[in-house]
């Protein structure tokens, strides 16, 4: 169930509306495009984890960064929902056609039908939802003078305390704990059976823990991070991303210290012993200290 401004939603298509009909009417309701707007007046706020540390130092604010299929645990009641991020990839008379072809649904890029998909999902869902953001799509895109599209934010920071947002871009600093773990670990469960169609729960409130669930690579894992490293900077940006033009400046830099891991780790198990998971929790310093695993 959808709940928008503290309202049940509801649209005046079919009594079972498909994801598009549900996200287009979502883009349109008046509380959510006051809320984008406001949204984006505010100003972008830049994470960094200081290089030097020590008493005199104050220590860094205390968060958590969280990647795409990363979730952590919030209170199950009543979930506020915030949607940032996806952009016009494409043109978006794309996705207004009623009947499309698997060759014209390849048109209408990424970000639409992962929305609509999300919203369709959120709406079938007994639990209730509270849509409060949907920085998405036609909201969310800036053109150059070629008509180039771009997000006009990439990410945002939530107050847990105060139930706040604010666009936020987070260097590799503060991307902490275990980053390149991560980030494989996220391209890799597409070949791992056991995270098909699941998202992957990284961090626990409760106990203010990383616990970074095992999952297993292939040596064609291996074999892709052999092949790709030879090509140029250029060459990376358009064979490994959905939106090259709107990738941040260290996103090829990212992927070859994802390939440089797999290779000096080509088995899964020297990440993983055991099967046992990684655990970080926070130091006095308000930075992550990985656990000892007990290994049995």
């Amino acid at each position: 169930m959808i709940i928008v401004d503290g309202l049940p939603f509801s649209t005046d298509t079919a009594a079972s509306p498909q994801g598009r009909d549900i996200l287009a009417a979502l883009m349109e309701h008046p509380a959510l495009v006051s809320a984008s707007n406001l949204f984006k007046a505010i100003p972008e706020r830049r994470f960094s984890v200081p290089e030097e540390s020590g008493p005199e130092k104050t220590p860094p604010s205390k968060w958590v960064y969280l990647f795409q299929r990363e979730y952590a645990t919030v209170d199950p009641a009543l979930v506020d929902v915030h949607l940032v991020g996806g952009f016009e990839d494409v043109s978006p008379n794309h996705g207004n056609c009623n009947t499309r072809s698997e060759s014209q649904e390849k048109l209408a890029g990424y970000s639409f039908p992962l929305c609509a998909k999300i919203v369709e999902t959120l709406w079938n869902r007994q639990e209730k939802f509270h849509i409060r953001t949907l920085f998405i799509l036609g909201h969310n895109t800036r053109r150059d003078l070629e008509g180039n599209a771009y997000p006009i934010f990439n990410g945002f920071m939530v107050g847990t305390s105060t139930g706040s947002i604010t666009p936020a871009t987070f260097d590799r600093t503060s991307r902490c704990p275990d980053e390149i773990v991560r980030r494989i670990r996220v391209s890799a469960s597409y070949e791992d059976s056991s995270w098909k169609g699941k998202l992957m729960e990284t961090y626990d409130t409760q106990t203010d823990q990383f616990k970074i669930a095992p999952c297993c690579w292939t040596l064609c894992q291996l074999r892709i991070s052999l092949s790709l490293q030879g090509y140029s900077d250029s060459e990376i940006l358009l064979m490994c991303s959905t939106s090259p033009s709107a990738e941040g400046p260290d996103f090829v830099e990212n992927m070859r210290r994802q390939w440089e891991y797999l290779i000096e780790h080509p088995d899964w198990r020297e990440t993983f012993p055991m099967k046992q998971p990684r655990i970080f929790e926070r130091n006095a310093e308000r930075g992550w200290r990985r656990q000892k695993a007990l290994i049995p």
